[in-house]
């Protein structure tokens, strides 16, 4: 009998691996999938601002680079600044942010950014990871962040 059962788990755990592959080719042709672009931002050739899938925001990772405030409590501003563009577009804000990830330059930077973050996430805040990285793709950036929200 314990035989028959470890086969009849084996024949239910391959079909739920071929289903959750089917469903990943499904999600991939979903008509549900939307690009979602904030004020002020473009779609490129390989990136989109944000996605949607069901109630659900996923905001690429935003840079808030600028010639006016090379800080870093200025570049985290601006950089959720643009993650709430890509937020309001799909219908919710930051308020229902999940989970944010934050990439830094160096990690000295950590205070300045973690004291500008606060400002956008008062109470509440999402579940976050911090990592430091060599370089951003802008060399003049020090902080990239991105975020998945739900929308209500």
């Amino acid at each position: 009998m314990m035989l028959r059962t470890r086969r009849s788990t084996l024949t239910l755990m391959s079909l739920a691996l071929s289903l959750v592959g089917a469903s990943t080719l499904t999600a991939q042709a979903n008509p549900a999938r939307q690009v979602v672009v904030g004020e002020g931002q473009r779609v490129s050739a390989t990136l989109s601002p944000g996605i949607r899938v069901g109630n659900m925001i996923f905001a690429s990772g935003q840079l808030g680079t600028s010639p006016n405030d090379t800080t870093i409590a200025g570049q985290t501003t601006r950089s959720l600044e643009n993650t709430e563009k890509v937020f309001k577009a799909a219908g919710t804000t930051l308020a229902n942010a999940v989970k944010c990830t934050v990439f830094l330059t160096d990690v000295k930077d950590f205070q300045g950014m973690n004291g500008a973050y606060t400002k956008f996430f008062p109470s509440n805040p999402p579940a976050r990871s911090t990592v430091v990285v060599a370089a951003l793709v802008v060399p003049s950036a020090k902080v990239e962040i991105e975020c998945q929200g739900m929308i209500p």
